[in-house]
């Protein structure tokens, strides 16, 4: 049986996103800006509650197009906070329509979201070497100086712990502890 890190249970959907997802460089902006959201929507609840909407998410938030979710109305945001496939949590909502319209002025201005980005971890992965999931912190300086610019660029949701767990989700950090069989493995 292979090992894999902590966090991973004996859910299938668990395995899927941890084997074939987790800590994967993505440079695909679109890709970027789902996995920003469905973390910001994950703040104070399990990935795994997120996770098994997922689907409910792409199509309440047409596959997480930033251009038609940065014109979602007041209606469109109603209508999301009374869908019962996602989390109904209306800041979270209304934050991912905030959060597209910044995505975009940030393609503007870099060229793509990607680009900007990577940019907090010098365009690289970061690798590390925890022997247990206890040494794996919560957030980093790197993750507070994202979150602290995110901010500034007027996101939301975006705290330093979830911009943490965004870079690994996106593979900007490589968090799979010695033991987990991606440890070393290629991703």
């Amino acid at each position: 049986m292979k090992q894999r890190c902590h966090w991973v249970t004996n859910d299938p959907i668990y395995i899927e996103y941890h084997d074939n997802e987790w800590g994967r460089a993505v440079y695909d902006d679109q890709k970027l800006f789902e996995m920003l959201s469905l973390e910001g929507a994950q703040a104070g609840l399990s990935w795994i509650t997120v996770l098994k909407r997922r689907e409910n998410y792409r199509k309440a938030f047409e596959q997480f197009d930033p251009a038609a979710v940065s014109g979602f109305s007041e209606s469109k945001i109603n209508e999301l906070a009374a869908n019962e496939g996602i989390i109904r949590h209306r800041g979270k909502i209304a934050s991912v329509v905030t959060n597209a319209q910044a995505f975009l002025q940030i393609q503007q201005e870099f060229g793509s979201f990607s680009r900007y980005i990577w940019n907090f971890v010098d365009g690289k992965p970061i690798v590390n070497n925890w022997q247990s999931h206890e040494e794996v912190p919560a957030y980093t300086k790197e993750s507070e100086n994202m979150s602290k610019d995110l901010k500034r660029r007027g996101f939301r949701f975006v705290g330093p712990t979830i911009c943490y767990a965004f870079m690994q989700a996106t593979g900007m950090v490589n968090d799979h502890i010695q033991g987990c069989f991606l440890y070393n493995g290629d991703i």
